[in-house]
């Protein structure tokens, strides 16, 4: 297991409401159900233990109520992990490499239907760029088919800039963006 190896300074002050805390194993059917119901912005997985083998490949923050439950989650994944059977961090593997610069890929981030409009994911891409200090870039694909034009505005809110794009397949086509850290 890879998840939760970076430094995360400070984490959990984020916001006494709504923490921001490493991955723990009893968040897994909770981030399941977030996973699903963000479809297709994210990518479905057919079980928890689909989710559960790439969270344990990535450093996984999960956002959560004054309680403790989980509201949503960002799980990043270093360039390189080949046991992570991904075209997009493939893509992003290239284009780190055609660079020359250090880039940590975002996977996926997912907030659940009623915790959005609340600031969680602009907190949890915090969080994301303290963890990617030191490196020169952080990335993230976007779904262009099916379109997510409010995940488009919200990357280019937090200074994304689009530098790619792939068709796979005809009902599935990507835009990549990145972020200096």
């Amino acid at each position: 297991m890879r998840h939760n190896l970076l430094p995360i300074p400070g984490l959990c002050a984020t916001s006494p409401n709504m923490p921001i805390r490493p991955y723990a194993p009893s968040d897994l059917p909770a981030l399941y159900a977030i996973n699903q119901a963000s479809t297709p912005g994210v990518g479905h997985e057919d079980s928890a233990e689909g989710l559960k083998r790439w969270i344990d490949l990535s450093t996984c923050l999960v956002a959560t109520d004054a309680g403790g439950a989980p509201l949503g989650f960002i799980a990043l994944i270093e360039p390189g992990t080949l046991a992570y059977d991904s075209a997009n961090l493939r893509w992003f593997e290239a284009w780190q490499a055609e660079q020359g610069c250090d880039l940590l890929y975002v996977d996926r981030i997912a907030i659940s239907e009623a915790a959005r409009g609340q600031g969680l994911g602009q907190r949890l891409y915090e969080a994301a760029f303290e963890i990617a200090k030191g490196r020169q870039w952080l990335g993230a694909e976007v779904n262009t088919d099916p379109d997510n034009p409010g995940s488009h505005k919200f990357h280019t809110h937090l200074g994304f800039a689009r530098i790619g794009e792939k068709r796979y397949r005809p009902d599935y086509a990507v835009a990549y963006y990145a972020r200096p850290v």
